[in-house]
């Protein structure tokens, strides 16, 4: 398979992006998306097997994206609570914005019986908060004794599940700043050495 950074890999992702989310994944082809990109129908067979495989790509690149725009506004001196914050900020904004992608990846992941790829695409963001998680214990600023991996996956998870009941299933009881402070407070409260 050749280098999925290459340009045409970018082109033709970001043209499934698209023209999935305008005509969903079982009315979008292979020939809407490679016209899209600009490509020969060949081309994607380079990089993709199927139009199912490209769902992992997708939720991959998204997950890509997250971390990096999470990793833009820190710059690596922050105590571990602005992290969070951060973290916090980040997710629910970019599931405001890619709300529709999530549950395309979401259903696409489930109907291809590959959750097991979700836990591949998720461990460079659970690795990256790991290790914020054991410099948090390091420096005291949370409690000791906790097991920095599961905990990082459980803030991820929570977060995010959070953050997509908000703006996918509409569980909007708060107002959106005041649904970040409570899931905010409640890690605080859960990992606080104070």
């Amino acid at each position: 398979m050749p280098k999925q950074t290459s340009g045409k890999y970018e082109k033709i992702l970001q043209a499934a992006i698209e023209v999935i989310s305008e005509k969903g994944l079982d009315k979008a082809s292979i020939s809407d998306i490679v016209k899209k990109a600009g490509t020969a129908q060949g081309t994607f067979y380079l990089y993709f097997s199927s139009k199912n495989a490209l769902i992992p790509a997708i939720a991959e690149n998204l997950l890509t994206h997250t971390l990096e725009q999470i990793k833009g506004r820190l710059n690596g001196e922050e105590d571990f609570w602005t992290v969070l914050q951060t973290l916090i900020d980040e997710t629910f904004h970019i599931t405001e914005r890619h709300k529709d992608i999530i549950v395309l990846c979401y259903s696409g992941l489930a109907i291809d019986h590959s959750m097991e790829k979700w836990e591949t695409i998720y461990q460079p963001y659970y690795s990256w908060l790991e290790n914020i998680i054991n410099k948090a214990i390091d420096s005291q600023d949370v409690i000791e004794g906790i097991n920095a991996k599961w905990t990082a996956r459980t803030i991820i998870n929570l977060v995010e599940n959070t953050a997509e009941r908000f703006y996918i299933g509409f569980e909007q009881d708060e107002n959106l700043e005041v649904s970040k402070k409570e899931i905010f407070t409640f890690l605080k409260r859960s990992l606080d050495k104070a």
